[in-house]
């Protein structure tokens, strides 16, 4: 990144979402240990519970083209805002269930207001962020969601001991929090659209697909979402309860997995604008999948309880600084691909869909096989589903310098 780059500070509409997101992550932190052992007092199965966290995905995908055009229609900020207080009124439903088809459906319909609010998100930080220090912005952005998500799960495990629905009505009240940060942080003015904003031409989703570093990121996008989304937050807490079975213990090993995150992306995002996207990218999925890959390691027969213990933090940190490579890097891509001077709220909602795809189908699946053949097994064809995320990117081109800056941009001293 040139020394230009260095100085360009970050927008002050970024440091908003950023406080956002991080109350946010802390809310759903709390819901992440507890919802597949809420489901499963349903008595239900492991491929079951792990639906739960797929419902909210799968609305999520379903709703997101609808998003997409909202956001382009209504702006970022109305639409943002709804979709806060809609996973609000779903995660407090959520909370009084009385059986696993009400927390089913309930669970589920969040999924709209998330992927409002997640495509809302994006759009402004494409739209906001310098192009020099866009993976910078994503380190700083995915930091916060981060470091809320270690706090989350802690906070989580330990109220869960007055009950597994409590968590679920303080989420509510974060994002309630969070959609009253955005409120009275960004004014309607701040985000109205620079002079020229409507005449700037739309990347299809068509055009985009004939990019082989958007055909790649959206593969990956479906291997990031199936292991460092979906399985770890719906299949790690089941193999936590079967190493321990303690509350304390998988909110420990999500939070092993944020710090791994957390840590590294303090040097990713400017590494990112340094060296390129593409090999973070490669470095990260390739990191995680065998990370993730022999995690069933932690239930080897004969294994006392602290050495299960130690594996199961130790390699959950150890993908976790894999995801730390790869989110920054990803996010930084995309917005590359779609750039400041085109319109490309399609293109995001269609990289946020091949996410949410792995988010849906990972969880089953490897839920599936858990019941099938065990732990060990399952992991295994995660860590292979991202070690293929990592090798489309090996025929993909670099994204990193696709813009030249010929204004200084906003907030630059």
């Amino acid at each position: 990144m040139s020394a230009v780059g260095e100085r360009v500070r970050i927008p002050s509409e970024i440091w908003i979402l950023v406080g956002a997101s991080f109350v946010i992550a802390v809310g759903f932190g709390l819901v992440s240990p507890v919802l597949p052992g809420f489901a499963r007092s349903f008595d239900v199965g492991a491929t079951a519970a792990t639906v739960v966290v797929s419902a909210f995905a799968f609305c999520r995908l379903v709703f997101a083209p609808v998003g997409g055009r909202l956001v382009q229609r209504l702006g970022e900020r109305p639409v943002y805002l709804t979709g806060l207080l809609i996973v609000a009124v779903s995660s407090f439903a959520t909370a009084y269930a009385q059986t696993y088809w009400q927390l089913l459906v309930f669970r589920g319909l969040g999924g709209v207001g998330s992927t409002m609010f997640t495509i809302s998100a994006i759009a402004l930080v494409v739209r906001l962020a310098p192009p020099t220090i866009r993976g910078r912005v994503s380190s700083l952005w995915g930091s916060s969601f981060i470091i809320g998500s270690m706090l989350g799960p802690v906070i989580g495990g330990l109220i869960a001991g007055w009950g597994m629905r409590l968590p679920f009505v303080v989420y509510a009240v974060a994002l309630v929090v969070a959609a009253l940060v955005v409120g009275l942080g960004l004014g309607g003015a701040r985000l109205r659209p620079p002079p020229g904003e409507e005449d700037r031409p739309v990347l299809t989703v068509r055009e985009a697909l004939g990019d082989r570093a958007y055909r790649a990121a959206l593969a990956c996008g479906v291997a990031n979402g199936w292991a460092n989304l979906g399985v770890r937050m719906a299949v790690i807490p089941l193999l936590a309860a079967a190493v321990l079975d303690e509350p304390w213990v998988a909110g420990a090993t999500l939070t092993a997995a944020a710090l791994g995150t957390a840590i590294t992306l303090q040097v990713t995002g400017r590494l990112a604008d340094r060296v390129g996207r593409r090999p973070l990218v490669i470095v990260g999925m390739t990191t995680s999948g065998l990370s993730l890959g022999v995690l069933g390691l932690s239930l080897l027969p004969g294994l006392a309880v602290v050495a299960s213990l130690a594996v199961l933090l130790g390699l959950s940190f150890v993908s976790g600084v894999g995801a730390g490579f790869v989110n920054p890097a990803q996010q930084a891509a995309v917005a590359d691909i779609v750039g400041q001077e085109r319109k490309g709220g399609t293109v995001l909602s269609t990289y946020q869909m091949a996410t949410d795809v792995g988010v849906i189908v990972g969880p089953v699946l490897i839920g599936a096989v858990v019941d099938l053949v065990g732990f060990g097994a399952a992991l295994a064809v995660t860590g292979v589903v991202s070690v293929l995320g990592a090798a489309v990117w090996f025929r993909a081109p670099e994204t990193l310098g696709r813009e030249v800056v010929a204004t200084p941009a906003p907030g630059s001293p």
